[in-house]
């Protein structure tokens, strides 16, 4: 068995090391996957868009009825708690805080019980960036049916389907499975999915389909600021093969060029198969961003 890490983590209201925390196996979180969950980048020390990611925690929180546990203050106390002292364990500057939320604790019934107390659960580990080739290679990605449930906009702990997504791309040594549902395009099994035609940024728009990523606000503002032309519309599967350049978004990849889909090259002429001109202008001023925007 992998040994876990002696790190701090937060459980209902107490910090314990992350190997010695416990929930019960009646929560329904771990019997329903009856939560939701955020993941929030930390920059030196300095949590970037925390408060979209509390916003979108949320929404998430009411979709499924469960009621918020902590006030913004609360949340953000408890998060810098936890990112001081894993920098101060590991000396780790950059870090991603996960926390959970689910239901609580009760009797196997798929009613929602009514009155349960929620089980808060954070943990912080290291961020890994994507590698310097591969932000100067780009990256591998291949297409699937989008096979998931249809409440994508939920950032739900229930993941199998992202989970069975992905592996599909890993067992084909590549970086991401781009989904389509109905011919247009959804999401990848972790990131959210952007093409370029003729100079503007597209993504599909927001629905129940799509998780509506933080960074689906920080590019628009990006693309605003870099003089870009940005619009979510439907985005068929015959625009994604032929666009001059593909790229995902996700709080770990920041944003990250794919270069091969399908095995195919992305784009057209002397660029083809490379990072294009928007990739490259979009992660300069998302650096300049994670400075402005985390606290």
């Amino acid at each position: 068995m992998q040994a876990l890490p002696d790190s701090l983590c937060y459980l209902n209201g107490e910090y314990t090391l992350l190997r010695d925390a416990k929930i019960s196996a009646l929560d329904r979180g771990f019997i329903f996957g009856d939560g939701v969950y955020e993941v929030v980048p930390v920059y030196g020390r300095r949590l970037f868009r925390f408060q979209e990611h509390i916003s979108r925690l949320e929404r998430s929180l009411a979709k499924v009825r469960i009621p918020n546990p902590h006030t913004e203050v609360e949340w953000l106390e408890r998060m810098r708690r936890l990112i001081a002292a894993y920098a101060e364990r590991y000396d780790v500057a950059d870090q991603l805080v996960y926390l959970q939320v689910t239901r609580g604790v009760a009797l196997r019934d798929h009613v929602m019980p009514e009155g349960l107390q929620p089980t808060v659960f954070m943990m912080v580990s290291p961020l890994k960036p994507a590698s310097a080739e591969q932000r100067r290679q780009g990256v591998a990605c291949i297409s699937a049916r989008d096979f998931r449930w249809q409440r994508g906009d939920i950032k739900s702990t229930s993941l199998l389907g992202n989970v069975l997504a992905r592996q599909m791309s890993a067992d084909q040594g590549a970086a991401e499975t781009l989904l389509f549902r109905d011919g247009f395009l959804t999401e990848a099994s972790a990131s959210n999915v952007w093409v370029v035609h003729e100079g503007a940024v597209l993504g599909p728009p927001k629905s129940e389909h799509v998780l509506e990523g933080i960074r689906y606000g920080l590019i628009s503002e990006l693309c605003e600021e870099l003089s870009i032309g940005f619009n979510l519309r439907p985005i068929s599967e015959s625009e994604v093969n032929a666009a001059d350049e593909i790229f995902l978004s996700s709080a770990t990849k920041e944003v990250l060029p794919v270069t091969r889909l399908d095995g195919e090259p992305v784009g057209h002429g002397a660029g083809k198969g490379k990072p294009g001109p928007i990739y490259a202008r979009l992660y300069e001023a998302y650096q300049r961003a994670k400075a402005e925007q985390s606290i």
